[in-house]
């Protein structure tokens, strides 16, 4: 059983090890505290005491909140996690204040946003580094 905790203290060691197992790198887990300091909300997975998936809302203090590292671990996708991950962090952001919730993502994604309810919109993107 899949158990979706909103909001609640996660462990940075086993979000680095998640984000590390999904999305591969170096993640160091030292950015998590501040990250999350600043967020208006995320959203924790767990299989018993594991943390097989994860999603973050920040936001700019105001309507607008923006979907972040949407992130499942690679043995435990295409089961409905992610999906249900981001229908937690919509909820806890609308219940946070939130009136619009952007995403940014890749082209591959676009089938897995449009079954979050995501629709098409037109936006810019400046690389800063």
């Amino acid at each position: 059983m899949i158990r979706y905790r909103v909001r609640e203290t996660v462990e940075f060691a086993a979000l680095t090890e998640l984000v590390r197992a999904a999305w591969g790198g170096q993640e160091d887990g030292s950015s998590w505290p501040g990250i999350l300091a600043r967020s208006l909300t995320w959203v924790c997975a767990y299989e018993g005491p594991t943390l097989i998936g994860f999603v973050n809302v920040a936001w700019d203090g105001g309507r607008h909140a923006f979907l972040l590292d949407t992130t499942v671990h690679p043995d435990h996708q295409r089961r409905g996690i992610g999906v249900r991950l981001v229908e937690e962090a919509a909820a806890s952001a609308r219940a946070g204040g939130a009136h619009w919730l952007h995403v940014d993502f890749e082209p591959h994604l676009a089938g897995f946003y449009a079954r979050c309810g995501f629709g098409p919109t037109a936006a810019g993107l400046l690389r800063l580094g």
